[in-house]
């Protein structure tokens, strides 16, 4: 089985923090701006103080994914691919921002396809050989992927209520559970495979 290599794993460990701090950062410097209540990407919109701030987190967690994509050849590929197609869709809403009155068609079909793709990718990821690590076996993936799209589908159903006052919340909840799924993938493999490294030495 292919390996997983210590650069997939530093970008696993990046990933959720730089997410988290993105938001954190440019929502502190933009006054007014109500972290429950308006999305992350408001933080991007053209008209938004901290645009160029919110879109570079944006691109660097692209960045992350695709390294991951990349060099975690311990994953399925077909769920190698649907990691590197959702930083594609990363790119894709940053290029295409939402405008705080309105809304953009490019940007919600790559908002959408980012969140689905994101709940989808473990069951792509799975092994089915006995000797895979347990974040890629079926069950894992199946359990991880329910969640992550539960919670994907409950965001989803609150963003379109227009009299919804806690969209804000919503998103971070699915967006740091988005990542820290993909991080504690990442790192069990690794662990799993430093552990039968030993064994065999």
């Amino acid at each position: 089985m292919k390996r997983t290599s210590k650069i997939a794993l530093y970008a696993a460990i990046i990933g959720p923090i730089q997410s988290a701090l993105g938001w954190i950062i440019a929502g502190s410097l933009w006054p007014g701006y109500d972290q429950a209540k308006q999305t992350i990407s408001e933080l991007a919109s053209p008209e938004s103080p901290v645009k160029e701030i919110m879109s570079t987190f944006f691109v660097f967690g692209g960045i992350l994914t695709i390294i991951i994509a990349v060099y975690a050849k311990t994953i399925a590929l077909p769920g190698r691919i649907a990691l590197f197609v959702s930083a594609l869709c990363t790119f894709g809403l940053t290029i295409f921002p939402t405008p705080l009155i309105g809304y953009s068609v490019e940007h919600r079909i790559f908002a959408i396809a980012s969140f689905a793709i994101s709940a989808g990718w473990p069951l792509l990821a799975m092994r089915l050989s006995k000797d895979a690590p347990f974040a890629l076996r079926p069950l894992a993936t199946a359990i991880g992927t329910a969640a992550q799209a539960t919670l994907a589908i409950s965001f989803l159903i609150v963003w379109a209520d227009p009299a919804a006052v806690n969209i804000g919340i919503w998103e971070r909840v699915v967006a740091v559970s988005q990542a820290a799924y993909g991080t504690w993938v990442v790192v069990s493999i690794y662990v799993w495979q430093s552990k039968r490294d030993k064994k065999v030495s």
